[in-house]
């Protein structure tokens, strides 16, 4: 099974974290590049809310914007997350004043959500960009249950 063959949703998490993590970046790319793509972003910006670790969040409010780039067209995704009341919620649009803005490219982004790429590393190897709340910054990696491959 290649990643190009593959529908994140009927996949487990770990299952489509270990096809990323085996899968040369020039593929993920053009998965990245192709007709999936929006299908793929959607699939696993709607599962965060399930792997969402409200006893890490405390009493934190944010709203999050996700900024995926590498688009064919040479544009971005913008994806919101809110974070409130102990709970995170996909926003169908990106309309709110972010508290933390997360950019970087679409193969680092699926690197990324999969546990595939530490996101210390990406920011010293300038692939992914932070923008905000340093407060929110620090803690935002620690929100999620992100698998191990």
């Amino acid at each position: 099974m290649t990643v190009n063959d593959t529908n994140p949703a009927l996949l487990e998490p770990l299952e489509f974290a270990r096809l990323v993590k085996r899968t040369p970046a020039g593929e993920l790319r053009r998965l990245m590049h192709g007709d999936q793509r929006t299908a793929v972003l959607d699939e696993l910006f709607a599962r965060m809310p399930n792997v969402f670790r409200a006893d890490r969040a405390g009493s934190l409010d944010a709203v999050i914007h996700w900024r995926i780039g590498d688009r064919p067209d040479g544009g971005v995704d913008t994806y919101q997350l809110v974070i409130a009341n102990g709970r995170c919620e996909l926003s169908p649009r990106p309309e709110a004043e972010p508290a933390l803005t997360l950019s970087l490219g679409a193969v680092e982004f699926l690197q990324l959500i999969t546990g595939n790429a530490h996101p210390v590393l990406l920011v010293m190897r300038g692939k992914l960009k932070t923008t905000g709340d340093l407060g929110v910054t620090a803690k935002f990696p620690t929100l999620f249950d992100i698998p191990r491959p």
